[in-house]
């Protein structure tokens, strides 16, 4: 009767070794538990590149005329608004400032 066990015993570590060196010959990673790993997310290629690519180059974050043209014509955005009572309110003047009766 215990032939069958160690049969069954030899042939699992048979197996076992002729998996170990499957892993090792293909560059796989040996399992035997059958835990979740995040090797097969580490495995892909990074793709931050490609997507990068997608999307045209922004010249304006480079060129200083642009953007001192931008926040010129921001400040001119505001100022035609406080000038119609439009604007942000005074620090310490806004809605927080005027429920709680200050």
């Amino acid at each position: 009767m215990s032939f069958g066990g160690l049969k069954n015993l030899l042939a699992k570590a048979a197996i076992e070794g002729v998996t170990e060196a499957r892993a090792r010959i293909f560059g796989h990673i040996l399992n035997p538990t059958g835990k979740r790993s995040a090797h097969k997310l580490l495995r892909k290629k990074l793709i931050g590149e490609k997507v990068a690519s997608w999307y045209p180059y922004d010249i304006r974050k480079d060129d200083p005329l642009v953007m001192a043209r931008k926040e010129q014509e921001r400040l001119n955005r505001l100022e035609m608004l406080k000038r119609r009572g439009k604007g942000p309110p005074k620090k310490g003047q806004g809605k927080r400032a005027k429920k709680s009766g200050r």
